[in-house]
């Protein structure tokens, strides 16, 4: 089965088709072609992702990207732009140089050998969100195929749940259940426990602050580029490797809370009023600042993931999300399990996988159809969609 699959909730644009076999104990997946485009730069002078900025760049870069990967795929059939586009197929478009992106895009390119198109639903910005279901839909009503919508959070789930059997295969690791998801991002830091397929309990989250902003955060207090979780990454290891003491410490917020939810913005708060004690920091302050803020987040996230751990006893912690790549934080937590829950498999995505992608969308669009739990008309973007709510 060959699925094409959409990914547009936040700051990346991802296209991916992806050849999906096998039950869902089993599953695997080759990807036929992946197109992935990055806005960090152009939000990088916002500090941060401007919503109306994301959409528009959604809107001028889904139909070139799709087109990259079914040509990769070997899946574009292509036609003269004399072919009429139905225009019921294009109802819902109203900007009217997104609509003219998709009208010639389906007048220059045949219905590919695809089964089924995965969009994102939710969470995310939701202009960004709609852009990515009218973009489904509109090739959904022309080529008469089906049109899913998936949880963002879910794709992240399933990216961890993925062993890599090459650089384009991937296969879905034993399931044993109880699974603790713990999803760390930009915009979530919670955990959701997978009780079997598709069914899910939120047992912990951010009251304020997802660790991903807080890193973004304080980056910006440092005068250090968007996105801010891989230069706090690079500036606190320069610290770290000087093997030096550090004086800078900053509050474990709600370490002692006997909950498994988080608070991030009291962290970023205290790294901003150490800054206005000083008066000038040199680059070597710059570095401890960094690291004792990565300390700090770091012991938090271990705190309630033991937390977590103990209160859900599972077979598998898996942790999905772009700050799954942070190498303390993995560091630590592989620490934790081995020492503390060695019974436990621990699992992260590949490299490939802990951002934002469509492969991961298209994944778990997939084993939505084998259990046939999925929504596939009326779309709607939910930006605050949450699992196990």
């Amino acid at each position: 089965m060959k699925i094409l699959a959409i990914e547009t909730s936040c700051d990346e644009t991802g296209v991916a088709i992806l050849e999906c076999e096998g039950s869902f104990e089993g599953a695997s997946f080759t990807i036929l072609g992946n197109a992935l485009y990055s806005q960090a730069t152009l939000h990088a002078p916002y500090g941060g992702v401007y919503p109306n900025l994301a959409k528009r760049e959604h809107q001028n870069n889904l139909a070139p990207l799709a087109t990259e990967a079914l040509k990769a795929s070997g899946l574009l059939k292509s036609r003269t732009k004399d072919t009429p586009v139905n225009d019921s197929s294009l109802e819902n478009i109203r900007d009217q140089t997104f609509k003219s992106n998709i009208e010639d895009f389906l007048a220059s390119t045949e219905k590919p050998d695809i089964e089924f198109i995965a969009v994102t639903k939710g969470p995310g910005l939701e202009p960004a969100l709609w852009t990515g279901i009218n973009f489904a839909e509109s090739l959904g009503r022309a080529w008469n195929i089906p049109v899913i919508g998936i949880d963002h959070m879910e794709g992240h789930i399933f990216s961890a749940l993925l062993k890599k059997l090459s650089d384009s295969s991937f296969q879905l690791s034993g399931m044993q259940f109880p699974i603790l998801a713990f999803l760390i991002s930009g915009g979530h830091t919670e955990f959701v426990v997978m009780k079997e397929p598709f069914v899910y309990e939120h047992i912990g989250a951010t009251r304020d602050d997802a660790i991903g902003e807080a890193f973004d955060k304080v980056a910006r207090l440092l005068d250090l580029p968007y996105p801010g979780g891989p230069q706090i990454a690079e500036v606190a290891s320069r610290s770290r490797a000087r093997g030096e003491k550090n004086e800078i410490s900053f509050p474990r917020p709600m370490a002692q809370d006997d909950t498994c939810d988080f608070s991030f913005s009291g962290l970023k708060t205290a790294v901003l009023y150490k800054l206005r004690d000083m008066d000038k920091i040199d680059e070597k302050v710059k570095e401890q600042i960094a690291e004792a803020f990565e300390d700090a987040a770091r012991d938090v996230v271990i705190i309630k993931t033991k937390r977590a751990l103990e209160a859900t006893e599972p077979k598998i912690l898996a942790v999905g999300g772009g700050v799954s790549a942070n190498t303390e934080i993995k560091r630590a937590l592989t620490a934790l399990v081995d020492e503390d829950f060695s019974d436990i498999q621990l699992l992260f995505p590949d490299a490939t996988l802990t951002g934002d992608n469509a492969i991961m969308i298209g994944v778990a669009g997939y084993l939505r159809h084998l259990s046939g739990t999925h929504t596939a008309s009326n779309l709607s973007a939910l930006g605050n969609l949450k699992l196990g709510e």
